[in-house]
């Protein structure tokens, strides 16, 4: 490779339940140019362009986080958490409104009615907003096939709706347009998973807040079936994949066989 420009989103945010002690990347080779920002999101933002010729590019991230539990009440009927998210003004509606419309990988114009109809075998008239999402992370959880082999970031999410199969981002894009459909407001969010109980390894993971009056943003995990999510390190959040993509970037150099490797390693005190 003669050239190439990467943007990565690795660096752990503070959220009401994290505090970031230490966040660090390393890059090998050494960046020519390297910059950070803070988006519209309020993520952590890093870029780098390694503009000599380079046979390989490894990204070491390494941070120290204080991850905290909360209780989370059931909250008012989602109705009126709807009319909420309508009605708010000023600061709080520029952070919570974007979250609560059609983005490109969750189309509610395209997908909006079959989105709706799953939502609703969760959400009847009355039931609290808490109490309907944790049956939707449930059912998602239950209903849906993790399958690595069947899906990749270009399946469009009607196949995934259909066939009920996927990996994270992609039961994450379901939950987010079910409550979207429903006009709730709900992030997408990329971090971490740490090791679980049945030892199954660390991994990069995707999961989704939904927003609750009183409450703030509630982290919940349809893909391992969790309300409140509470063993996962919060990197960024957006509308969907697509706002926060882990690394991205484009090389230039003579064609070659590529390959891509990725390694997680979470470790409690």
């Amino acid at each position: 490779m003669r050239d190439g420009y990467t943007r990565a989103y690795l660096l752990p945010r503070p959220t009401e339940t994290q505090t970031v002690l230490r966040a660090e990347v390393e890059v090998t080779p050494a960046p020519d140019t390297r910059a950070e920002h803070v988006d519209l999101f309020g993520n952590r933002v890093l870029h780098f362009g390694v503009h000599h010729t380079h046979d390989g590019l490894l990204i070491d991230a390494t941070s120290e986080v204080v991850v905290e539990s909360r209780v989370v009440e059931d909250g008012e009927p989602w109705e009126e958490v709807a009319r909420r998210v309508v009605a708010l003004r000023g600061g709080e509606a520029l952070s919570v409104r974007p979250l609560a419309g059609s983005s490109p990988y969750v189309p509610l114009d395209r997908h909006g009615a079959q989105l709706r109809e799953l939502a609703r075998e969760v959400f009847p008239p009355g039931r609290p907003i808490a109490e309907g999402t944790r049956e939707l992370c449930q059912l998602i959880h239950s209903t849906f096939t993790f399958d690595r082999a069947f899906t990749d970031i270009s399946t469009p999410l009607s196949v995934v709706l259909e066939a009920r199969r996927g990996v994270c981002q992609d039961f994450a894009h379901v939950a987010a347009g079910c409550l979207r459909s429903l006009g709730l407001a709900a992030r997408y969010v990329s971090g971490y998973l740490g090791s679980t109980p049945d030892d199954r390894p660390a991994v990069s993971h995707a999961w989704c807040s939904v927003w609750v009056p009183q409450q703030g943003w509630i982290d919940f995990d349809p893909t391992n079936g969790h309300l409140p999510a509470d063993r996962h390190v919060t990197v960024a959040w957006g509308r969907d994949y697509g706002d926060v993509t882990p690394v991205r970037g484009v090389v230039i150099g003579p064609a070659s066989r590529q390959t891509l490797e990725v390694q997680v390693t979470v470790t409690r005190p």
